[in-house]
């Protein structure tokens, strides 16, 4: 395995030269191996499929195998498979003050059969009202090189001050209908606990937003009826596993960053249970666990930063079936957690620091895993396994 320096150097050295010539090479580029990595159960490469993105922040793989690909500056990008890209139409104005913008990306699970029905491309983006934001869900028809009908299918039930913690992952059930995050916000922790509020929740949407009659709180006056999970300071990696589970990370403070199995009508206890410190104080916010509050699965060492998370299920990653991969934005790293059951029974350090920030992990439907860097230019990455 070569030295991460060298690594990181042969990466940036690509970089420079795809943005210096782009108009020429960006083919030739774009399916460039730039690394290779020497894992516990596998050895893989990383090659390029995208350059000059800005500040990205999810990939979703179309069945004819081009990428959708969201920038928080309001864009998202079709990418082909030899990397040209082209910005769509049509999209709404986002706000992207601090961590707003355009934000995750998904496909209906049922996008592609026969007759397009449900060829739908669904986006979570902060949504302006007035001087204030609100985590928003929108949807458009997919019509081969653009979206049409775009519409407003969600937003949160009410506005705060702009640039934090909008949670915005998306996350398909078995049943068809549609699981989203919302972080606290960031001003005021205690909405996480409020029931009559959408901040610091999992919500569970059908496919038009509309609220399914057996989520856990209908029957409950007091809590908001899309409401799934309570607690959740800030979730920016979630997936439902093939056997049907949704698993999600979410940001702790200064570290306790989590790796959560979303049970519903479960509360997981920011702010009153928190296994992180505070900003200022460095002293701990909160109790280690308390009754009545689901605690984590598992806790990240450090600062993780968790953003993106992908079960493998591909047959050309066969050692590291039904396994996590999260990603981490601070901690520059991709880690590979191994389960049995709702417990972690391994933990590998896969890249740390190769690339940069990562800001999402994708599995295709076709097994192909990508990686979304976050920076501005960013990258978004392919890992393919090597035979040793």
């Amino acid at each position: 395995m070569l030295p991460r320096a060298l690594i990181r150097s042969l990466i940036t050295s690509a970089a420079i030269l795809f943005i210096s010539h782009s108009h020429v090479i960006s083919h030739a580029i774009a399916s460039e191996p730039v690394a290779t990595i020497e894992s516990e159960h596998l050895t893989f490469r990383i090659e390029r499929v995208a350059n000059n993105l800005e500040h990205p922040w999810a990939v979703t793989r179309l069945p004819d195998g081009r990428y959708l690909v969201s920038e928080r500056s309001g864009n998202l990008i079709l990418i082909t498979e030899n990397g040209d890209k082209q910005t769509l139409p049509g999209l709404p104005d986002v706000s992207t003050h601090g961590q707003g913008g355009l934000l995750d990306v998904s496909l209906h699970p049922r996008f592609g059969e026969a007759g397009g029905e449900h060829d739908w491309v669904y986006f979570t983006w902060s949504k302006p009202d007035g001087q204030l934001t609100r985590t928003a869900l929108s949807r458009g028809k997919w019509q081969g090189e653009t979206l049409t009908d775009i519409e407003l299918v969600f937003e949160q039930d009410r506005a705060s001050s702009p640039g934090r913690h909008y949670g915005s992952r998306l996350a398909w059930l078995p049943d068809g209908t549609l699981l989203m995050s919302i972080g606290d916000r960031g001003r005021d922790p205690s909405r996480a606990q409020a029931s009559d509020d959408h901040a610091g929740s999992t919500l569970r949407l059908t496919a038009t937003g509309d609220v399914p009659d057996d989520n856990p709180f209908i029957d409950d006056t007091n809590t908001l009826d899309e409401i799934y999970t309570q607690g959740n300071r800030n979730i920016q990696g979630m997936i439902v596993r093939e056997n049907g589970e949704p698993w999600a990370t979410e940001h702790g403070p200064r570290t306790g960053d989590e790796l959560n199995y979303l049970q519903p009508g479960k509360n997981y206890g920011w702010p009153e249970v928190s296994r992180g410190n505070d900003y200022a104080t460095n002293e701990p916010i909160g109790a280690n666990t308390l009754p009545g509050m689901v605690d984590p699965v598992y806790v990240f060492t450090g600062r993780f930063a968790p953003s993106g998370l992908a079960e493998v299920t591909s047959n050309d990653f066969a050692p590291w079936q039904g396994q996590l991969l999260a990603g981490g934005l601070g901690s520059e790293t991709l880690i590979r957690l191994a389960l049995e059951g709702q417990k972690v029974t391994q933990e590998e350090v896969l890249l740390e620091g190769q690339l940069g920030r990562i800001r999402d992990v994708h599995q295709s439907p076709k097994g192909g895993i990508y990686l979304l860097t976050d920076e501005s230019p960013a990258a978004l990455y392919r890992l393919k396994p090597q035979a040793k």
